[in-house]
């Protein structure tokens, strides 16, 4: 007799009844009473669990004594239509072996709600839970669809080094990379860190952005993108930011800033339209759970057009608004998620595109405006996070790019084969970055963006 192989919860869920499955999973809850018992069992590949129905008069006590919440089981039985509310589907158990004990008294994810900062705390753990396993498969979900989206429109995967000998955003906040032995530094006769002693023979980091990498590549291959880990040494303990998160950054060849903004609009209503295309079961749950207006939110984006505005212009509304912001608004400064959330949330009601910032608080790479105030930088504003993309056209003429960086006090020697690109053949490009995290907390509508990773880094915690 053909063996019966193994299905996923996903897939029995949908399947005709009458027929001998298998299925494995960990334990959600068991209930029941001396006749029978009810098994929630979860394998991750869907929120919902399926019911095991179990005669308890058939099975060995001591058995069924292990089968509890977090235990790993095995069960074989026949699946017939349930008679109960809540599912279609459930499995009579015919046999039922133990492939891994959860004893209650340790076991920290018994049925009841769990706070997320708890789960915080056990992030080994929390992919078990409801919430995380939507937040996950949702993760992996806009992970494959970016991915997508680029290989359809004929987009080089680029990868970017990680390990880095300059700075992108001229922010400084990096983390060092080093193998000299820290209880013993070498010194240079001046008394400096002798860095030709260490590995790569000179100072490294951590990239903050592939960004400069990706240049390069659109300047031969036309139009690039970049999907990996950055990192930033920021001291920064808020719901918004994290010492380790992916950035997805496209780079294109013959993008002016126009071109730049409708791909921005266009991505971002891909990845939303394919959430709610592909994640439904899951977006319900944290709808349901978390963010009664998530979904609702989610579509009135993709059904929207996006508005498009400058910065002298939202200073202006934001002057004019009236509103008490604890940051005070005036031309000039660098927007804060309070002005950004105004702007999309009370005054325009929608995403909105912004442009043409003040060149004093925009990275030294955007191309500036005829006005020599302003530069032809974008960022798309969202609702409740604020900005979730940001980028630019390019300054593609070597002279200003040169004069800019001088303006700075950037240290040249690091940036000489980023300017031969403005030197070789230079062209008009442009380019955006989208944090994947900030991305997924829209997309979750989770508070936290530690809680869209599976293993966040922050100042003082680097756990597992």
């Amino acid at each position: 007799m053909e063996k019966v192989k193994r299905m996923k919860v996903k897939d029995l869920l949908k399947s005709a009844p009458g027929q001998e499955v298998l299925a494995k999973g960990w334990v959600r809850t068991k209930r029941g009473n001396k006749n029978v018992s009810f098994i929630a069992l979860n394998d991750g590949s869907t929120i919902n669990s399926i019911q095991i129905v179990v005669d308890t008069a058939s099975f060995d006590e001591n058995v069924l004594k292990k089968i509890t919440t977090g235990a790993c089981i095995c069960v074989s039985g026949i699946l017939t239509e349930s008679l109960g509310s809540g599912q279609k589907v459930e499995i009579q158990a015919k046999e039922i072996s133990v492939y891994g004990e959860a004893d209650p008294a340790s076991y920290p994810l018994q049925k009841k709600g769990h706070t997320l900062e708890f789960l915080r705390t056990i992030a080994h753990l929390r992919p078990r839970t409801n919430t995380f396993g939507a937040v996950l498969r949702i993760r992996h979900a806009m992970a494959f669809a970016i991915h997508k989206y680029f290989n359809d429109k004929g987009f080089v995967y680029l990868h970017t080094p990680l390990i880095t000998g300059s700075d992108c955003e001229g922010a400084g906040e990096m983390f060092q990379v080093t193998t000299l032995d820290l209880n013993n530094v070498p010194h240079t006769p001046e008394g400096n860190i002798d860095y030709s002693q260490d590995f790569f023979g000179k100072q490294t980091s951590l990239t903050v952005s592939g960004q400069l990498e990706g240049e390069l590549g659109a300047m031969a291959l036309g139009e690039i993108y970049t999907f990996g880990p950055t990192f930033r040494a920021e001291n920064s303990n808020t719901p918004r930011h994290l010492a380790e998160f992916w950035m997805i950054e496209p780079e294109m060849a013959f993008y002016e800033i126009e071109d730049n903004m409708e791909l921005a609009e266009d991505f971002i209503k891909y990845l939303v339209r394919y959430a709610l295309e592909n994640c439904g079961e899951d977006l319900k749950f944290l709808n349901d759970m978390f963010d009664k207006e998530l979904i609702s939110r989610l579509e009135s984006v993709v059904n929207t057009e996006f508005v498009r505005l400058t910065y002298t212009e939202g200073i202006r509304i934001l002057e004019e608004s009236g509103e008490k912001f604890e940051f005070p608004v005036s031309w000039g400064v660098d927007l804060q998620s309070e002005h950004e959330r105004y702007l999309v949330e009370k005054h325009f009601g929608k995403p909105v595109i912004m442009t043409d910032y003040p060149k004093e608080i925009k990275a030294f790479y955007m191309k500036q405006n005829d006005d020599g105030k302003t530069v032809r930088g974008m960022d798309v504003l969202f609702p409740k996070i604020g900005e979730i993309i940001g980028g630019s056209e390019r300054e593609s003429s070597l002279e200003k790019l040169e004069a800019r960086i001088n303006e700075l006090g950037m240290k040249r020697d690091t940036l000489e084969w980023y300017l031969d690109t403005r030197r070789f053949g230079s062209a008009p490009h442009s380019g955006f970055g989208l944090g994947f995290e900030r991305l997924l907390l829209f997309v979750t509508g989770m508070a936290n963006i530690r809680d869209v990773i599976p293993f966040p880094r922050t100042p003082k915690n680097a756990e597992y």
